[in-house]
């Protein structure tokens, strides 16, 4: 079953197990990385010394692996508006590099889906994979978020 690309919240019913989404596409550039490291104090020189690339493991201008989870989530941010109640949690798996000037969308599959004791919510987990242009996924991370039920369903949405 393919939702499509995220517009709105789902809630719970909307998410069986074994669904899919895409979020939408995003461009990492140079200013986000220094934003990132200037805010976070995430200083070493990997990220931050432009000048000396040849003599480091990547030469390229990679970003921080917490940087690409941030705006993995600010891309499925739209799939809990109104809807989401909670982030309970995840583990995260940095599977390769990100680059600036990369664009990264996010894969999801919903691989738990359970209502809660209570009637009016449900607990949602999420396969989520951070996906470079070229088609390689940087980043695995598994988000157990809590969402709303329809009203219809003993829910309040």
């Amino acid at each position: 079953m393919d939702l499509g690309v995220l517009a709105h919240g789902f809630y719970f019913e909307d998410v069986p197990l074994g669904a899919t989404f895409r979020s939408n596409r995003r461009t990492i550039t140079e200013t986000d990385l220094v934003n990132f490291v200037n805010l976070t104090w995430f200083t070493e020189e990997l990220f931050t010394n432009a000048a000396d690339r040849d003599a480091m493991a990547i030469r390229e201008r990679v970003v921080p692996g917490g940087l690409v989870y941030t705006f993995a989530e600010g891309l499925v941010a739209p799939s809990m508006q109104h809807t989401g109640l909670a982030f309970l949690n995840a583990e995260i798996d940095v599977k390769g590099p990100t680059f600036v000037g990369d664009t990264i969308h996010v894969r999801a599959t919903v691989i738990e889906a359970r209502p809660t004791s209570k009637g009016d919510r449900g607990l949602v987990r999420t396969r989520n994979e951070v996906v470079r242009q070229n088609g390689d996924v940087t980043l695995v991370y598994n988000p157990l978020r809590l969402l709303m039920r329809r009203k219809e369903t003993g829910g309040a949405g």
